[in-house]
């Protein structure tokens, strides 16, 4: 920690990158509702934790909102039908994953009718308590919506075993081409707050700070005017900078405290949320529904109509590029999320999911790839690093096969922004090389621990061996001596006859 503030104070504040925005024309287009597909397709595992389990048969009609999995332990999340139809399958498809792996997912057929399941609103959802508010969203199946997908009721739960004095609202949406965020601002500006308050109630919070970064100027107009009599929301432009989103810069921005490297937020007493999620705690509280869909972002040169849409949960990508007008030209990349930080997509035949911020339709010029060359030392890297890390060293160590050096160095600070590999001249895969180091290490771990959980199963079974042969062995030596005890009773009793006989 001590070598990671070293570096905080020698860089100042000139950490992160200034990527072009590429955020209009989507971000001034009018937000478009999508129509329901034909089919969609529900990942069991959208979120962070364990993943949902299905309480739904195939064949069984369903309607908009109704539970069609429930979570599975503290961490982790339900899910709801989008819209109202019949189960027609629960398998495998192929998960939105650079890998193309399959996950499990439920199949839902649209009836054409969108019926929500009757829902009873709360009279007064302010004057609800703290848990009641926490359980509802937890209920209503919400995640950050800021792509992390953390469920959002365990962190509202925070509040209550911690000393949590500020809610943070981050509404920076600093990496380039998305502008969802925005939008929901612009337009949404009132319901936002309103789920803000429910989230001082949950957490016990007794201010909240958005952060908006100020190139987003109709957002910051319109969550002012929604805020103005509520004292205790703070609208705070910061910055246009990325990685600014990320929850450890934004904490430090907005509340002057830096966030140990093996602490949480909560511990320096902030939580941290997105406005997506703000605005489903309120739909989730205030309207009784849950989430089913969410705005994301359609973007990139490739993409025949760029704009902001309202989009259920499991419809595929392909779905959505159709409906919005098709491709324009040749995708040369397919990413979901934001170019620094998002997924890039094997194949189009994969759904939308709670994360699921953006699509970007990138041409070959957007997606130029570079070869890489060797390393200059020009220390850009080391500059950019929000973490104040040191990744041309960090890298070297893991390409010499020391990963547990690069650990040394920091690397489970790394929040794999991508800033080091945006600004590297040579074109370096800095951010690749994290991953894979990181990815070894948790093979490493968890390698360890089987091997240490077989260990323990061996002494276990070893134990249960020497406990049956002592019992075995003392059972045989109380069977001697009863047969012992009975023989020499038996001598006594013929002794005693043959002296009645006499």
């Amino acid at each position: 920690m001590g070598f990671m503030n070293l570096f905080k104070s020698f860089l100042g504040s000139n950490w992160g990158v200034h990527p072009a925005d590429h955020k209009r024309p989507a971000a001034d287009q009018p937000v478009q509702r999508l129509p329901m597909a034909p089919r969609l397709h529900l990942m069991l595992s959208q979120h962070v934790g364990a993943p949902a389990r299905p309480v739904v048969l195939v064949g069984q009609k369903v309607r908009k909102g109704e539970l069609i999995a429930a979570a599975q332990g503290n961490i982790s999340a339900p899910l709801h039908a989008p819209t109202s139809g019949i189960i027609s399958a629960i398998g495998e498809i192929t998960a939105p994953h650079a890998s193309g792996l399959p996950g499990m997912s439920i199949s839902l057929d649209a009836d054409g009718e969108d019926r929500w399941l009757d829902l009873e609103r709360p009279a007064d959802p302010y004057a609800l308590a703290p848990m009641e508010i926490a359980n509802l969203v937890a209920a209503a199946g919400v995640v950050g919506l800021g792509g992390a997908t953390f469920p959002s009721s365990v962190k509202l739960n925070l509040g209550r075993h911690s000393s949590i004095d500020t809610l943070i609202i981050n509404g920076s949406e600093c990496e380039p081409y998305l502008s969802c965020d925005d939008r929901l601002m612009r337009d949404r500006a009132a319901e936002i707050i309103s789920g803000i308050r429910l989230m001082l109630i949950a957490t016990g919070a007794g201010a909240a700070k958005v952060g908006i970064e100020d190139n987003k100027p109709e957002a910051i107009a319109a969550m002012r005017e929604a805020s103005s009599r509520i004292g205790e929301v703070s609208i705070v432009p910061v910055p246009a900078r990325y990685p600014m989103g990320s929850d450890r810069q934004l904490i430090l921005e907005l509340a002057g405290r830096e966030v140990p490297s093996d602490a949480r937020a909560a511990d320096v007493g902030v939580i941290v949320h997105n406005v997506g999620t703000a605005f489903a705690v309120h739909n989730a509280i205030c309207l009784n529904r849950p989430l089913v869909s969410r705005l994301m972002t359609m973007n990139g040169k490739a993409a025949a109509t760029p704009g902001n849409y309202e989009v259920p949960f499991g419809t595929l990508v392909s779905d959505l590029i159709a409906f919005t007008g098709g491709l324009h030209g040749e995708v040369a990349k397919m990413v979901m999320g934001g170019p620094m930080m998002g997924t890039v997509l094997p194949h189009l035949r994969v759904p939308v999911i709670k994360g699921t911020s953006g699509i970007l339709l990138l041409d070959a010029a957007e997606a130029a790839a570079f070869e890489p060359e060797n390393c200059i030392r020009c220390g850009s890297c080391v500059k950019a690093c929000p973490m104040g890390l040191l990744p041309l060293e960090m890298s070297a160590r893991i390409r010499n096969g020391d990963p547990d050096g690069a650990v040394d160095l920091g690397l489970a600070d790394c929040i794999a922004c991508g800033c080091c590999a945006y600004v590297c001249p040579s074109h370096i895969p800095l951010v690749q090389y994290f991953y894979h180091a990181k990815g070894d290490l948790s093979a490493r771990q968890r390698t360890q621990l089987r091997t240490e959980a077989t260990r323990k199963l061996a002494l276990a079974r070893q134990e249960r061996l020497d406990r049956e042969a002592r019992e075995k062995v003392e059972a045989a030596a109380r069977r001697k001596a009863e047969r012992a005890a009975a023989a020499k009773a038996t001598a006594a009793v013929d002794t005693q006859k043959q002296g009645e006989t006499v």
